[in-house]
């Protein structure tokens, strides 16, 4: 059964539209299950009818004519209860209906089954015979599985006709939204410029040669040419990437080295393989070794090895870069965007990045946030290939991107992208000001930061501080462990670039989905395995160095603050905690004076919550990780796009675990803090503060206008809105009567489209 499916969907999936599509699937399922008739019916969203769209067995001059509302027929029946109907002799039912124009009078028998995508209901799949005969249950559980698996290939190529602009019938189609993961938050609407692979490595033959110096030289040379496009690529992105970030171009150098993917391509054609081929294997193999890996970051290393083996094949066929043509708001688009193809955008002329693999984590997202600009990463759905040269709108704040938007959502993302624009100019005038309430309440705003990129954009909006600075992004970013000296440098950067501002260190952080290539962890369930603290307290020497290397680093600046992630107890707390102090008497001892800083912990796990008294008597500070937190309470992994709907951070249990940390945490007397995407809503941040947070970390970009709305908004209003918000069980009666709130106190516009993730 399984390969019959295989087979089937993989012949789908080539169809040119839907209509061939559809007439693959009648005609394999009919011989798969040895009926007499199989068929097709798609719900027509704007007549709110099933419609007969293909069929093997009836009348086929009855496709597009026949249909029948929800409540009509067997179809209609199928569709509405979304489950499988399975009748020996379908005339006796009372829902029958018949059909002259089919000819279905000669069928007896009936099995149908929902097609169901992302929970909506598309159409039904049926299967006909003339015998009466109930369907046994393995052909039931067939249909059901056929339905389910061609479910995501109908959506797809109803998708690829909404990009041509064409629906079922041909009828014009105005717009198209599809659901990824966001990668770097902000609005744009352009142009779509799609990039595809230069060269396919795939389909490149083995072949033997005798002239092995030559295909030597000709792969030599292919090395030297990638390798002068790299350092071309860097140096264009120079202005706009700090060295750090810059790095990332060092890594696909260093691949290429002898000692590494070039060497290895230039022993197989000492056996006498030519150069293609011998890509193409050493390439593969790199690839299948990372893709089978769980985490995210290590599949980001396959796309990075798939791209440099494309780049390498493409001289090797003498083949020329695309002659791509990127005219001002141009939005990038591919299946696997890479940081090369952000270089190849002439400067100016990017406002969005779109990739249909990858996750919030990735190079390309990293890379995208400390540029500015608008990313939607995971679009599974989206037939990439389509959309060149079409109208797109990015928003990078919900993960979303339309196709061919219509007029009125145009206007509306063109005056959110304006607003922005004009935001962040007016805004400018907030930078020296505090952020104080009407009725005078003080609320600082500190900022989260990982890349060197991200000071510059924090000192321009205001930032107090740092309320996270994520250390794991330079080991990222690294081919081995950074040493001692090599992170004191860094970390003496921050603590510098804000001095006398307090920032927040949090100790290395992998894991989950965010792990290194030099020290790979691979486990069936990453987001419930070794990460975070675990992983640092079962490599002490880590931890040491690290330690080690942030209390040098704040010698004379006395700015530094330890946070520790991923926390779910009172032992890992106090093993952290000796650690630390271990780390500090080494110091000490080697004559560095250094006070030993203020050491914090992270609530981002449902233990941590509860066991909030315990922790905040043995710790200076307390930080929400409010990603992490709402992730675990909600039981909802937030790189995933077939369940991004149900991340909700105004989830009523999650504010009631938010008001509990902060009320236990200041009866104990400690100060808390929060970090994460709900700190940077411009609307959860007038709950938070309400709550009692003594200060919201977030991105750069959102600061400015949390500042303004909070500066709008009086701290008693605030108390009011969030004893509103806790009174509902529903999230989405939460958003709709803060939404409705702030409209009725004039503040629509940091709740319009984009202005936040999620109102």
């Amino acid at each position: 059964m399984l390969n019959t499916l295989r087979k089937i969907v993989q012949e789908v999936n080539s169809a040119k539209d839907l209509k061939t599509a559809l007439g693959i699937i009648v005609l394999r399922v009919k011989e798969a299950m040895g009926s007499q008739v199989c068929s097709v019916y798609l719900l027509d969203p704007d007549t709110n009818r099933f419609v007969l769209m293909a069929t093997e067995g009836l009348n086929k001059r009855s496709i597009g004519k026949v249909s029948m509302a929800p409540n009509e027929g067997l179809v209609g029946l199928v569709g509405t209860r979304e489950e499988p109907l399975n009748l020996e002799n379908a005339a006796d039912h009372p829902r029958y209906r018949y059909f002259a124009e089919t000819g279905e009078e000669r069928f007896a028998s009936f099995l149908g089954a929902p097609i169901i995508h992302h929970r909506r209901v598309v159409g039904v799949l049926v299967i006909q015979q003339k015998e009466r005969r109930q369907f046994d249950e393995g052909e039931e559980a067939f249909l059901v599985t056929m339905s389910a698996q061609l479910a995501g290939v109908i959506a797809h190529a109803e998708a690829t006709g909404s990009i041509r602009g064409l629906g079922r019938q041909g009828k014009g189609i105005q717009e198209a939204r599809f659901v990824g993961v966001p990668g770097s938050p902000g609005a744009a609407v352009g142009r779509a410029v799609v990039m595809l692979p230069p060269a396919d490595l795939e389909v490149v033959p083995d072949k033997t040669v005798e002239d092995i110096d030559n295909e030597l030289n000709l792969f030599n040379n292919a090395l030297e040419g990638v390798r002068e496009d790299m350092r071309k690529l860097s140096a264009k992105l120079a202005a706009q990437l700090r060295p750090e970030e810059r790095a990332l171009f060092d890594v696909y150098l260093m691949m290429l080295e002898d000692a590494a993917l070039g060497g290895e391509v230039i022993e197989v054609i000492k056996t006498g393989q030519w150069a293609q081929g011998a890509l193409r294997q050493v390439v593969g193999e790199h690839v299948s070794r990372f893709e089978l890996m769980d985490d995210d970051y290590l599949r980001e290393r396959a796309s990075d090895v798939k791209d440099l083996g494309r780049r390498l094949l493409a001289y090797l066929q003498e083949a020329r870069s695309q002659s791509l043509v990127y005219q001002d708001n141009t939005i990038l688009v591919s299946e696997e965007l890479t940081p090369a193809m952000l270089g190849e955008v002439p400067e100016g002329k990017l406002v969005g990045l779109v990739s249909v693999l990858g996750s919030g984590n990735s190079h390309v997202a990293i890379l995208a946030r400390a540029m500015g600009i608008p990313t939607v990463m995971g679009l599974v759905d989206l037939p990439y290939s389509k959309v060149d040269g079409i109208e797109l709108i990015v928003d990078g704040y919900k993960g979303e991107v339309y196709t061919n938007p219509g007029e009125v959502l145009r206007k509306q993302y063109g005056d959110v992208v304006e607003e922005e624009r004009q935001l962040a100019q007016g805004l400018d005038a907030l930078r020296e000001l505090p952020c104080i309430t009407p009725d005078g309440h003080r609320m600082p705003l500190w900022v989260n930061t990982g890349l060197l990129a991200d000071v510059a954009r924090a000192q321009q909006r205001g930032a107090e501080g740092v309320g996270l600075y994520r250390t794991e992004v330079p080991f990222m970013i690294n081919q081995r462990f950074p040493s001692e000296k090599e992170q004191l440098a860094i970390y003496r950067e921050q603590l510098q670039a804000f001095h006398p501002r307090p920032v927040t260190m949090r100790s290395l952080d992998i894991g989950g989905d965010k792990s290194l290539s030099y020290f790979p962890i691979k486990e069936e369930n990453p987001f419930l395995g070794w990460r975070g603290i675990r992983v640092t307290l079962d490599h002490p020497e880590i931890f040491l160095v690290q330690a080690r290397a942030m209390l040098k680093a704040s010698e004379g600046l006395n700015n530094l603050r330890i946070l520790l992630p991923m926390i779910s107890g009172i032992h890992e707390l106090e093993e952290a905690l000796h650690l630390i102090h271990r780390a500090w008497g080494e110091v000490r001892d080697e004559g560095t004076d250094v006070p030993m800083p203020p050491v914090g912990v992270m609530v981002e796990i449902p233990a941590a919550v509860y066991q909030t008294r315990e922790l905040a008597r043995q710790v200076d500070f307390l930080s929400v990780g409010s990603n992490d937190l709402t992730q675990y309470l909600l039981a909802v992994d937030r790189n995933n796009p077939r369940v991004a709907d149900l991340y909700d951070y105004l989830h009523p249990a999650v504010l009631q675990a938010l008001q509990t940390v902060v009320s236990v945490a200041h009866e104990e007397g400690k100060p808390v803090s929060i970090c994460g995407e709900m700190a940077g809503d411009p609307a959860a941040a007038l709950l938070l503060m309400a709550m009692g947070f003594d200060s919201l970390s977030m991105n750069a970009t959102n600061l400015p206008k949390v500042k303004w709305m909070l500066r709008q908004v009086n701290l008693s209003k605030a108390k009011e809105l969030l004893a509103d918000a806790m009174s509902h069980d529903n999230p989405q009666v939460i958003h709709s009567s803060l939404q409705l709130a702030l409209k009725n106190l004039g503040l629509a516009r940091m709740i319009g489209p984009g202005a936040n993730k999620t109102l």
